[in-house]
């Protein structure tokens, strides 16, 4: 009874400590946002619209998409490193479609060629009917497609097929794709399709059996990180948005180590920043320094930690090494003067040394011999 009681208690002691953590974590971002005067999380991984920042990079990405929109079909690429901002780009891309366009997304390209084809239906709003009463096959799917492109374009419609996280594609997947680009009219073809994926994506598409869908690239970019300078605008646009009206909370050199760290990687500024921040609320400081953003990069990015600095260890000013080594060319220069001097001179004389009987004590230097006795 009393064991079954203890046990009872020790569940109901674990689920409030659960329930305090979960609650923690989610007031740590409130609670730390006070503390810097801002009136929100500046730095959380949810896509809010409002901290769009779009550097010279981001906007020459989304022209380029812009411009395959215009290109009458074919193939788009945007490729960059993860978190570099993709997803970024194509929500503005979007945003700006005219509303002409019919738009397809796809953000799980793991499929066979039938789940895609039937996914792309399925966006599109298309009905697919198995004509042989099974199974609907390729044909089942491609004509009512065709049909439905045919029917946009009569009636001023552009098509748009979106695939995220396109390097997962297989190669008959890839084939696939390429052959939808073949449903064309006499003036252009139906279907743009844009391409979006991680560096990998330009190596899948560099193969020789890929060659046929590289030749029906119209526009391609990749997406570099963020210089140091934009990753410092990066900084204060967000800290802004969030409502900041005073110091910023980041010295120089802590914002120098943040892109070094982050290698000016959007995603990775905001895990560091955040945990720099959380750091610096817990440790009662008004900013994050530089040795706060490394204690944070051991927790996020399960880097070493930098050792402490020893105690009492004092750093030597610049102006005395400068004197050590003026005295060190000094002394150097003495000795050379006596060794000239003493070439010059001749050999030294030296005093003989008397000859000591094999067992008799030596005398230590300096030390007097004793008389013999008369």
């Amino acid at each position: 009874m009393s064991e079954t009681l203890h046990a009872r208690i020790g569940r109901e002691a674990a689920t409030r400590r659960a329930a305090a953590l979960t609650s923690a974590r989610e007031a740590d971002g409130r609670l730390y946002a006070g503390h810097f005067g801002l009136q929100q999380d500046p730095f959380s991984l949810a896509p809010d619209p409002r901290y769009l920042f779009m550097s010279e990079r981001h906007r020459e990405a989304l022209a380029h998409l812009l411009y395959g929109l215009r290109g009458g079909g074919g193939f788009v690429l945007l490729t960059g490193e993860i978190g570099a901002g993709k997803t970024t780009v194509c929500r503005c891309f979007l945003d700006q479609v005219p509303a002409s366009c019919n738009v397809a997304y796809i953000f799980n390209p793991k499929l066979s060629v039938m789940e895609l084809l039937q996914a792309v239906c399925d966006e599109f709003g298309i009905a697919v009917t198995a004509r042989s009463g099974g199974a609907p096959t390729v044909k089942d799917h491609l004509d009512p497609l065709n049909d439905f492109l045919l029917r946009a374009h009569a009636a001023g419609r552009h098509n748009v097929l979106i695939i995220d996280e396109a390097q997962s594609l297989s190669a008959d997947v890839l084939e696939q794709l390429r052959l939808l680009t073949n449903l064309e009219t006499n003036e252009r073809k139906l279907l743009q399709i844009i391409l979006i994926g991680q560096p990998e994506l330009r190596e899948l598409l560099a193969q020789p059996a890929l060659e046929q869908l590289a030749q029906r690239v119209v526009a391609r970019y990749h997406l570099d990180a963020l210089s140091e300078s934009e990753t410092a605008y990066y900084i204060r646009h967000r800290l802004a948005v969030a409502g900041m009206t005073g110091v910023m909370p980041f010295d120089r050199e802590a914002r120098r180590r943040i892109h070094e760290l982050t290698r000016g990687v959007p995603r990775r500024i905001n895990l560091l920043c955040d945990r720099a921040l959380l750091g610096a609320y817990v440790a009662g400081v008004p900013r994050a320094d530089r040795a706060a953003v490394d204690r944070a990069a051991a927790e996020v990015f399960d880097l070493p930690a930098a050792p402490p600095s020893r105690a009492g260890a004092t750093a030597v000013p610049p102006w005395i090494w400068g004197a050590l080594t003026a005295g060190g060319l000094m002394l150097a220069g003495v000795a050379a003067w006596q060794w000239a001097s003493t070439r010059a001179s001749g050999p030294p004389v030296t005093a003989p040394v008397p000859a000591v009987a094999e067992g008799s004590a030596v005398p230590a230097p300096g030390a007097r011999t004793p008389s013999a006795a008369p």
